[in-house]
């Protein structure tokens, strides 16, 4: 039996029927005509001699109701950039280089940075909300989905399954989440949200008690999935965090914009594989050690601004709760991959959770040392009101550096 239970705070889309993806793209053909569709792939410059990519490129080849394609690019010099152009020059529809390092992008960067508050640390919000805001200038898009560019098992269905509920004429969702498990055919995969996200959301509540943020959050099977399709009108009011924590933090703008039922989630693959990041349990500054100290901030950020005060007790009580949650969900997770064939690695997910464990600690402890700061991106309705041709002049700075001619 395929699972079709509704759960928590939100719609959620199952894969119920393995309805023929062409049948989807026929509507969305016809739906894109009123609501255009735009694809954002935020990517690293090293991605660009990976597999992923340019798979992912060659499969857009063939997406007809895809009007625009952008790749935003970071840590990238010229020679990164005219691969990347190249790259895209394969695709149909129109598409662009948002090139985050190139001296256009610097400039109004410094500019922006002066006069609206932008933060100059790079990270992949960062990276989104760039390319976010160049479709906003733009003005061609209705719609924009969102994902990575490591997806080592992309398929067009992903595409048209995440798109389908905010492109739907009748559905009325402002945001959709895919969601999936993460498997390489081996074993689980999908870590963090397993063995952080999952047991720090139960913690946080056995700590602070009920809470609608908590139960926003955790009616989400996969927060951590980094793909999305908005409303382009969604994106111009987000404020997203330049960092790891951009998942965590874009649910949280969600919330705190009040509109649960314009929200949903929607199964976009059976099986799904990435780049998995090194643990660097010594390197705080890298790897999944990073990624899970800015996924606790955010979460202590949003927690602060919508529940009550984190006092160091509340956070050291967080502590025990963690770890025996993580504890309970790495044997649960363990059984469900031995009895499905998978390779359970129960040394390996104890040293993740000690990882994790000291991670959650050192995002308390930089919480607390400066709990007024964040690591959000000005939305850009703010930007739009203090420097009021920014957005045109992001588009004029993308098209330059695009120009062929």
């Amino acid at each position: 039996m395929g699972d079709f239970y509704q759960h928590g705070a939100i719609t959620t889309l199952h894969n119920l029927s393995r309805r023929p993806t062409r049948e989807l793209e026929a509507q969305l053909r016809q739906w894109c005509e009123q609501r255009p569709i735009a694809v954002v792939i935020p990517a690293l410059a090293g991605e660009l001699d990976g597999a992923a990519l340019p798979a992912i490129v060659d499969a857009l080849v063939s997406v007809s109701y895809v009007g625009e394609v952008v790749i935003g690019l970071d840590r990238a010099d010229p020679a990164h950039f005219e691969r990347a152009r190249a790259l895209l020059d394969a695709l149909p529809m129109a598409s662009s280089v948002v090139w985050n390092d190139g001296p256009r992008l610097q400039a109004l960067q410094v500019e922006l940075s002066a006069q609206a508050g932008v933060p100059a640390e790079r990270g992949k919000g960062h990276n989104v909300w760039w390319s976010l805001g160049y479709l906003l200038g733009a003005r061609r898009t209705d719609v924009v989905a969102i994902h990575d560019a490591d997806v080592l098992t992309y398929s067009p269905d992903l595409l048209a399954r995440l798109v389908y509920p905010v492109v739907h004429p009748g559905f009325g969702y402002g945001f959709s989440k895919g969601y999936y498990f993460r498997s390489d055919g081996r074993r689980l995969n999908g870590r963090v949200a397993r063995l952080l996200v999952s047991p720090l959301l139960r913690a946080l509540r056995d700590t602070l008690g009920p809470s609608d943020y908590l139960d926003f959050i955790e009616s989400f099977r996969y927060p951590l999935a980094g793909e999305c399709a908005m409303e382009i009108g969604v994106a111009r009011s987000l404020r997203l965090p330049y960092d790891w924590g951009l998942e965590i933090g874009m649910l949280s703008e969600l919330y705190h914009r009040d509109i649960e039922q314009r929200v949903c989630q929607v199964e976009i693959s059976g099986a799904y594989d990435h780049k998995h990041q090194p643990m660097s349990l010594d390197d705080p500054g890298s790897g999944l050690h990073r990624m899970a100290i800015d996924i606790a901030k955010a979460f202590f950020r949003k927690l602060t601004v919508t529940e009550s005060d984190l006092s160091p007790s509340i956070l050291g009580a967080l502590d025990a709760g963690f770890v025996r949650h993580a504890g309970d969900l790495a044997r649960q997770y363990g059984h469900d991959a031995e009895m499905n064939g998978y390779d359970v690695d129960a040394e390996g997910d104890a040293a993740l959770i000690e990882l994790f464990r000291i991670a959650i600690a050192e995002g308390a402890d930089q919480h607390l040392g400066d709990p007024g700061s964040d690591s959000l991106m000005p939305s850009w309705s703010k930007i739009a009101a203090a420097v009021p041709d920014a957005l045109d002049r992001l588009v004029a700075a993308v098209g330059a550096d695009n120009d062929r001619s």
